[in-house]
């Protein structure tokens, strides 16, 4: 019941294609963000459930999830606040997030080494 369209994923698009350089557009912090955070989103909404203070505690421990792992990527602290404002079951980290966040990491790679002066990825992991 998940589109694949999440609204995070146009601000990763941003940084895909608009910065490619930027640590924060690198694989592991747009793959390992989006995943982490909705990991994060899911737990929440499996342990205390979809409310006002679940939705800000899970963008809060999505930063520091990300910040821990370093793969931090802005976009996906909305993953998390995607997850429990939809009511998000275990299933949403593989569908929309790890397939999405795959597709947009492959057409990154293609359309960032089409353009001459650009080189992405800067490293994989």
């Amino acid at each position: 019941g998940h589109s694949l369209i999440i609204g995070s994923f146009g601000a990763s698009a941003v940084l895909l294609y608009g910065t490619p350089d930027s640590p924060l557009a690198q694989p592991r912090n747009v793959f390992g963000g989006h995943l982490l955070c909705a990991l994060v989103g899911c737990a929440m909404v499996g342990f205390v459930g979809a409310n006002a203070l679940a939705l800000a505690a899970a963008v809060g421990l999505a930063i520091v999830a990300m910040y821990l792992t370093h793969t931090m990527h802005p976009p996906g602290g909305a993953t998390a606040l995607i997850a429990v404002h939809d009511r998000a079951g275990w299933l949403f980290m593989l569908w929309p997030v790890a397939v999405g966040a795959a597709i947009l990491v492959v057409i990154a790679v293609f359309a960032n080494n089409i353009v001459n002066h650009r080189r992405y990825p800067l490293h994989w992991w």
